[in-house]
């Protein structure tokens, strides 16, 4: 039983995690998902990656996609304004020749949506929390729709192991590579050629 604990842990970091993934990968599969794993922003203009806390998933996205030419912001659901990445992801960014030692947080209040902005989540609550706040729907998507494998829930590496911060970060790096290639392909203006 320890080593079905630890292998949840390594790559959902947590019961819960696992749980979310499971119900997310259902409604996945059930077609509940399906206008979240797709892009139907006409013509994107810039990538913005959001999370809860903009110190970990959102603020990694953000550097690996800027790495590859994109245009890109960040913002967290619930954060403030201008504190630094967390100690842990500033590490585990390393192993994917990123920093994050500049990073600074942006709260969901401070950022100022525009048009042609594509909004990639990393939850499906999170698409439900940009909804109600009044962001278009069609500006949203599920990042790990875009990751291998697939993942729906990429659940929040903060405070975990960091097997799972390597894990998470993985599928984000994957993701992030996925979806700019496919906007390149796209010749969306968000990516420089």
């Amino acid at each position: 039983m320890d080593k079905l604990f630890q292998l949840i842990e390594d790559n959902h970091g947590t019961h819960r995690g696992w749980v979310r993934h499971v119900l997310a990968q259902t409604q996945f599969v059930l077609g509940q998902l399906g206008p979240w794993t797709q892009v139907r922003v006409p013509v994107v203009k810039r990538l913005v990656f959001v999370c809860l806390g903009n110190i970990n998933r959102s603020a990694f996205a953000d550097a690996a996609a800027r790495r590859l030419g994109a245009h890109t912001a960040s913002f967290g659901l619930s954060t403030a304004t201008g504190i630094p990445a967390y100690e842990m992801a500033i590490r585990t960014a390393v192993l994917f020749d990123l920093s994050l030692t500049t990073h600074k947080a942006t709260d969901e209040t401070d950022f100022d949506y525009q048009e042609g902005d594509l909004l990639a989540v990393m939850e499906v609550r999170q698409v439900h929390q940009l909804l109600a706040k009044g962001y278009p729907e069609h500006a949203i998507v599920l990042l790990g729709a875009w990751a291998a494998p697939r993942r729906m829930h990429l659940h929040d590496p903060h405070t975990l192991s960091e097997r799972y911060f390597v894990t998470c970060f993985s599928l984000l790096d994957s993701a992030v590579r996925c979806l700019v290639q496919e906007l390149r392909n796209k010749q969306h203006p968000v990516v420089r050629p």
